[in-house]
């Protein structure tokens, strides 16, 4: 049940590092939300966060922060490490949630947060921004509108000793491909329609060592995908999808091209993307479509159930629990 559409949603927030930013600019400026309440580990950063955004209460603790706000959505912004605990507690309580991305820092962690959300019923999504970058939208609506199979390739691009020089911790390096792989993962389960049936990993996964890596994705609709990741070395992120019809290409990813059959070339697509311009792209999108989930609207909004579909994909083509 959603909350009356004449009364304003009540957000809360955990977290205030960069990603509690963004996604508090992103709610503040729709209207009917209430920015409630704010908890963080450290109290100083969401007490400035507070004062910056005029969050109304900073509290001491998740429990406080329910208590306090009786807010409709919980935003969760915490690190990998710390994101199984946090999601099992707020999960105690009747909000909605909303939990960044990775939900878990391992398929395995994935799996107790999903069990958790079917355990207590609770409605959990997960955030997935560039599902909602105006090129993404665009290739799915033209793709929606034709019956076709279609040939989705993915192009990731990854560093661990990038990540380990931005500061990660060694279990996040370890399955770095969950933290950040997963945005290129996520668009073979968003394109590829049906399950996911046989997964062929050609290039395997080979750690600190690997360099290349190639999989094949078979998907029950007939659609087919590969991931092609290019470890420890340049290369961009790409997604490229061909039907009989047309053959589209987000490269990078925020732009978005298309060729049609008889022509050519590609040409590039007019996209109306202010919001990708003024927030962090595909944030507001995701905003707009959580909200309509908080009223009980139909939503795009990519639940717990989907982002633990993209982690299963992972878990598959990196060959590893």
């Amino acid at each position: 049940m959603g909350v009356n559409t004449n009364t304003k949603i009540k957000v809360a927030f955990i977290g205030a590092g960069s990603m509690a930013q963004e996604h508090i600019k992103a709610f503040a400026s729709f209207d009917g939300v209430e920015l409630a309440g704010i908890h963080s580990r450290t109290t100083e950063k969401a007490q400035k966060m507070a004062q910056t955004f005029s969050v109304m209460n900073v509290c001491s603790s998740i429990d406080q922060l329910w208590t306090t706000t009786k807010a409709d959505l919980v935003v969760v912004t915490v690190f990998e490490v710390a994101m199984l605990e946090v999601a099992l507690e707020v999960m105690k309580y009747p909000w909605k949630v909303l939990l960044e991305k990775p939900a878990g820092y391992n398929f395995e962690q994935a799996e107790k947060i999903a069990k958790c959300t079917r355990d207590n019923k609770r409605s959990v999504f997960v955030g997935l921004n560039r599902r909602f970058l105006a090129s993404t939208e665009a290739a799915v609506k033209s793709l929606q509108e034709k019956n076709e199979k279609r040939f989705i390739h993915v192009q990731d691009q990854q560093s661990l000793e990038t990540a380990k020089i931005i500061g990660h911790p060694d279990v996040v390096v370890k399955n770095w491909m969950y933290a950040n792989s997963i945005h290129l993962v996520d668009y073979l389960t968003l394109l590829g329609r049906g399950e996911v049936t046989k997964v062929t990993n050609m290039q395997k996964w080979e750690g600190e060592k690997t360099s290349l890596m190639l999989s094949h994705i078979e998907f029950s609709s007939g659609d087919v995908g590969v991931y092609q990741g290019i470890w420890q070395g340049p290369g961009p992120w790409a997604v490229l999808v061909n039907t009989p019809s047309e053959r589209w290409e987000l490269r990078p990813l925020e732009v978005a091209s298309i060729q049609k059959a008889g022509e050519r070339k590609l040409a590039t697509v007019e996209l109306a993307n202010k919001q990708d311009q003024e927030f962090k792209p595909g944030f507001w999108r995701q905003t707009e479509e959580v909200l309509k989930a908080v009223r009980g609207e139909s939503s795009l909004a990519p639940t717990i159930a989907d982002s633990l579909k993209s982690m299963k994909l992972v878990s598959q083509i990196f060959a590893v629990n």
